[in-house]
């Protein structure tokens, strides 16, 4: 009898599930998704390649159909599975119960073909009663789940693939665009725009800090009062001023609101300091307030955010270790309901550890307030029967997930305890002084019975909201009582702008919204922050103007696709279709094709020659005294400053609303400074300018900035001291020999040769790696045009190397043609480092007569595998004494048409999906971006920004492996202190970050 078959998702689920399983039970795992939609053009078949439609692998023209294709990583995973399938009596599907799983199993059954019965089980949790419930009760996959994920999959490869390539061309390189992911980005920037409009205000109001009469002489209980009203007017608050101008808002000029400046209350601070301060009124209010439900996926990435201070990724990975070792439930839900089971195992566990008193009367239950709650139809909890204490689990579970387990214990256990209890306390104080009475008002918070406050209370997004909840109490006052004032001061407040979004504030944004699903989220904010549409400075999401760009062009020409509203209905009606109420064909057709104008394509096509590319991405910031627009522009190597005919790079790490007029105007006086010299180089005579780049100060040699061409090569390499020796301009021969005296074997160098000339390019550039790659191709000219030769190096007489360096294309006059044409100083050292490994003694050369070992079989084995060796290394000598025979250009050519990228490769753009989420996102599309890349490689006018290591590697063959060897001699001679130059995450041809002076 042959044995059952389950496959899951992951190994660690596969482990924790053959536990509670028999013999009779093969458990193997899918690793995720075993097909999708072709991520390159690699993946698609020969015989599709021609296909119009294959590099976005939907036929649209043809219902839609996907191509789906085996990633080469799940074909091993795919193989065990059929190995042990031929064995099986039966297949059973454990996929986990959600829309994502439910498709991985269809695709299992697609791929597998399998001739055994099939069946689907369906689990919450991994526990043995679970599990069991499961085999008694299996069912066949539900392929409305199926079309929903499809639909979703399809409808965010459209959007991503077709809108990508567009900010490519108008925007800049390897940016992505996605159904959700470009609304989320929306909201980022709408409410940096908010930031950016607002106008600080600021108001006085005078606190009081009271007492009753003391009692006994003991220590007063101090309490303070805020001055409420004055003469019959009510002090102005934060919300009676318009945050866009910073005036009073019309609504409270009308209702005669009084607005207290420094002079008048500092007046009225002097008067009332002799009032008679008295109570005038008591009000006390009782409150109830009921423990929040329990965990879905959203509220437990913003509790991760709130209180662990975890992103939402974080937190999903860390549930997912706890799901998959059977400790919590299914951890992607909408559904706040909780099953009979639960409820039971948590009014236990609550009655046993808290009393009876601090028990719900009733079991609680909860209702989801979303519209299709998610397909695993419980609430994330504990697993189990009977819920594990997080003390009892101290020794099993990482510390990551011991937190995460014990917020979620907390939650789940608060849920079913009874509701806090308490009173709000307002007491009125008034004071009389030269017939005038001001108004003061103290409020008070008393729990009266904790309730489910004992053991949980749910994190807040503003930090003075959650300050407000806390206890605060007051003494025991009456009507008409006599108080003791113990101090009076003045205080200024000022409105603050709108805050940024967290993490768990965009989460709760976007859940509000009806946008995405809460599996999504993590995905969506981390691709984001990975394509440079936002940057954290603290806990907040600060957008960056790249993302204003893509959302100014989107708004301007393509307003559906980031309309919230728009985006939610989509939700709905891929919501409808897993409920089985529409069809997924015709609203894919709508989606794609629309009617009229409203079609994702038509759209498209239509707008495409409409867009202006310099509109879209200048952001304005406002005007200077004189009316001169000040604007930042987004150009293909970042956004940069630009005032009038003047510009000037932009600080990282800048936030848009910290970019005001007057800031702006001090770059560009920073950066016109930088136009006048510091001095003189002391050899060339060149002028030296201290430049501020995208990474702060850098030292510039002459008036072109090391602008590419022969010139400014020629003009850096004569720039360097002439304790090289030579001429540098002439490049090696006699001079560079001279320079340079051979050292004798153990010798230690002493500051000359390759180092002085690293040493001296480093102390006029800073950017060291960039200057001793352009030297080098500006000594590489010099060196041709000069022709000297060096004499031939020592070699030991009969050595293998001596006799193919007395050949005329051998490798030592291959290796002399290299130092005359790079100048002899930087090729001294490693050519002397070769004699002196060919003057040391050998005791056998690799490949010879090797030993006979083991008897004659032995010896003749390696006998064979000597002539091997001996045939590989001629052919190897061959090869390489036919490259280096060739001239310095032509084997940078060969260098260049190697580095030539396969374009079906290059045809990629942009998907990328994470197990078990959908994420929307486009990739690059590497062949067109290189095309368009080397049309677009100028820079912005006025721009002091040199191109990047990008930039350089794919326009100059050759360059980057220079430049790469040049950083790793930098390190070696000690030359660069700090970490290698980075570049800028996201963006070609950025600039290198370089040291700053030290002047």
């Amino acid at each position: 009898m042959g044995k059952r078959l389950v496959i899951v998702e992951s190994p660690t689920k596969a482990r924790t599930i053959h536990r509670f399983l028999g013999k009779d039970y093969v458990v193997k795992a899918s690793m995720g998704h075993v097909r999708d939609l072709p991520d390159s053009a690699r993946q698609v078949p020969a015989q599709l390649k021609g296909e119009p439609w294959a590099r976005l692998g939907v036929d649209v023209a043809r219902d839609f159909a996907p191509l789906y294709v085996i990633p080469a990583d799940k074909k091993r995973p795919l193989e065990e599975i059929r190995r042990e399938l031929q064995g099986a009596e039966e297949l059973l599907l454990a996929t986990d119960e959600d829309r994502e799983g439910e498709s991985i199993s269809w695709h299992l059954v697609e791929v597998l073909r399998p001739r055994v019965p099939q069946r689907r089980l369906v689990f919450h949790e991994i526990t043995r009663e679970a599990i069991q419930r499961a085999l008694e009760s299996p069912r066949a996959i539900d392929m409305r789940l199926v079309r929903a994920q499809e639909t979703r999959r399809i409808v965010d490869r459209l959007f991503g693939y077709e809108v990508s390539p567009l900010l490519w061309k108008k925007i800049a390189p390897r940016l992505s665009a996605g159904r959700v992911q470009s609304a989320a980005i929306r909201l980022l920037v709408d409410r940096e725009r908010e930031r950016m409009r607002f106008r600080p205000a600021s108001w006085w109001d005078l606190l009081a800090e009271l007492a009753p009469p003391r009692a006994g002489g003991g220590e007063p209980a101090r309490f303070e009062a805020t001055l409420l009203e004055h003469a019959g007017r009510r002090l102005a608050t934060g919300r009676d001023f318009d945050p866009e101008t910073g005036r009073l808002s019309e609504r409270a000029a009308r209702a005669g609101v009084l607005v207290l400046e420094r002079e008048s209350a500092q007046r009225l601070r002097a008067r009332l300091a002799e009032a008679a301060f008295e109570v005038r009124a008591v009000e006390t209010r009782p409150f109830t307030r009921r423990p929040e439900p329990p965990f879905t996926t959203s509220t437990l990435q913003q509790e991760g955010g709130r209180k662990l201070g975890w992103s939402a990724r974080r937190t999903m990975q860390v549930a997912q270790r706890l799901y998959e070792a059977g400790y919590i439930t299914y951890m992607r839900t909408d559904s706040t309901t909780l099953s009979a089971q639960a409820i039971e195992a948590a009014r236990a566990a609550v009655e046993e550890m808290y009393g009876r008193d601090y028990l719900a009367p009733a079991p609680r239950q909860y209702r989801s307030q979303v519209k299709n709650a998610q397909e695993a139809h419980e609430a994330i909890r504990p697993a189990g029967e009977r819920f594990r204490t997080p003390a009892s689990l101290r020794g099993e579970l990482g510390p990551d997930e011991l937190r995460l387990y014990e917020l979620i214990w907390k939650r789940t256990m608060a849920c079913q305890m009874a509701d806090a209890r308490g009173e709000r306390i307002t007491v009125l104080i008034q004071a009389a002084s030269g017939g005038e009475v001001s108004i003061f008002q103290a409020s008070g918070r008393a729990i009266l019975f904790p309730g489910f406050l004992r053991a949980y209370v749910e994190g807040s997004d503003d930090p003075d909201a959650e300050l407000a909840e806390r206890e605060t109490l007051l003494p025991r006052l009456r009507e008409g009582e006599r108080l003791e004032l113990l101090e009076l001061r003045a205080q200024q407040h000022s409105t603050q702008p709108p805050p940024r979004y967290t993490e768990a504030a965009l989460v709760k944004a976007l859940e509000a919204h009806g946008i995405g699903r809460p599996s999504t989220y993590a995905s969506i904010i981390d691709t984001i922050e990975r394509r440079d549409y936002t940057f954290k400075k603290g806990t907040t999401l600060v957008p960056t103007f790249t993302a204003f760009a893509v959302v100014q062009l989107l708004e301007r020409h393509f307003p559906d696709l980031v309309d919230l509203g728009y985006t939610a209905r989509m939700e709905d009606h891929l919501d409808a279709i897993a409920r089985g109420e529409k069809e997924y064909l015709p609203y894919l057709r709508e989606f794609y094709f629309g009617d009229g104008d409203r079609g994702l394509h038509r759209q498209l096509a239509a707008k495409i020659d409409q867009i202006d590319a310099r509109e879209v991405c200048t952001v304005p910031l406002g005007q200077t005294p004189e009316g001169t627009p000040v604007v930042v522009r987004v150009g293909r190597y970042g956004p940069y400053l630009q005032v009038g005919e003047r510009t000037a790079n932009l600080p990282e790490g800048i936030a848009p609303d910290e970019l005001t007029v007057e800031r702006a105007l001090e770059l560009v006086q920073a950066q016109a400074r930088g136009e006048r010299p510091l001095g003189l180089h002391p050899q060339s005579g060149e002028p030296i300018f201290v430049k501020t780049g995208r990474y702060g100060p850098y030292l510039q040699l002459g008036e072109g900035g090391g602008a590419q061409g022969a010139s400014g090569q020629e003009r850096l390499a004569a720039a360097r001291p002439a304790a090289r020796g030579g001429d540098a301009g002439a490049g090696g021969g006699a001079a560079g020999a001279a320079a340079h005296p051979r050292r004798r074997p153990g010798e230690r160098r002493s500051g000359g040769g390759r180092d002085r000339a690293l040493r001296a390019v480093c102390a006029v550039r800073p950017a060291h790696a960039l200057a001793r790659a352009r030297g080098r191709r500006a000594a590489d000219r010099a060196g041709a045009r000069a022709g000297a030769a060096r004499p031939a190096p020592r070699r030991r007489p009969g050595s293998p190397r001596a006799d193919r360096a007395a050949q005329p294309g051998g490798r030592r006059a291959a290796g002399r043609r290299r130092g005359a044409a790079h100048g002899g100083a930087l090729w001294a050292v490693r050519h002397r480092r070769r004699d002196e490994r060919d003057a040391a003694p050998r005791s056998g050369s690799r490949g010879g007569d090797a030993r006979p070992r083991g008897g004659a079989a032995g010896g003749a084995a390696a006998e064979a595998r000597g002539g091997r060796r001996r045939a590989a290394g001629a052919r190897g000598a061959a090869r390489r004494d036919e490259h280096r025979s060739k001239s310095v250009p032509e084997r940078s050519a060969d260098h260049g048409r190697a580095r030539e990228r396969d374009p079906e490769q290059d045809d990629r753009q942009g998907y990328e999906q994470d197990q078990g989420q959908d994420q929307e996102q486009g990739q690059e599309q590497g062949q067109d971006q290189d095309e368009e890349q080397r049309r677009q490689h100028a820079r912005p006018a006025g721009a002091d920004r040199s191109p990047g290591p990008e930039h350089r590697r794919r326009c100059a063959p050759g360059a980057g492996r220079r430049a790469a060897s040049g950083r790793r001699a930098g390190r070696r001679c000690g030359l660069a202190r700090g970490p290698v130059p980075k570049r800028r995450a996201g963006g070609p041809g950025s600039s290198l970050k370089a040291e700053r002076p030290s002047l």
